[in-house]
């Protein structure tokens, strides 16, 4: 009879706390993708303001380790960024914010200032990008 509980005990240790909650559903990590397609759009649409390649790739790899110390697995992440439906997630929300900021398609000056600020306060998003 004690082996039952001992069994319990060891299956319940075998199995996580938790359950992982979908990738697109990481908040942390959905938040620093979504800040990394902002600080791509406005390298690309505004002239004076470049993006930090290296520092966004560095950035890029601690955002892969950290999903692999929740315990999500390389091929769990990589099924998430190759998602058509995430990526157009990711892409839409950057866009919205980036409309509510005042960026305008035709206007790259909008793009520009966006940039600036976001690089004056330090945010993740400026964290990525540098003035030329």
């Amino acid at each position: 009879m004690k082996l039952i509980p001992a069994a319990l005990i060891a299956a319940t240790l075998a199995t996580p706390a938790a359950a992982l909650e979908p990738l697109s559903q990481e908040k942390y990590i959905n938040d620093r993708l979504i800040a990394a397609r902002i600080a791509d759009r406005i390298r690309r649409t505004c002239p004076s303001i470049d993006g930090r390649i290296l520092y966004a790739y560095g950035e890029a790899r601690k955002l892969k380790r950290y999903a692999e110390s929740k315990g999500y697995s390389r091929a769990e992440i990589d099924a998430f960024l190759d998602s058509r439906p995430d990526k157009q997630r990711i892409y839409a929300v950057a866009e919205d914010y980036l409309t509510r900021q005042g960026a305008k398609a035709a206007e790259p000056e909008s793009f520009c200032r966006i940039g600036r600020q976001e690089i004056a306060r330090n945010t993740v998003i400026g964290s990525l990008l540098v003035a030329k």
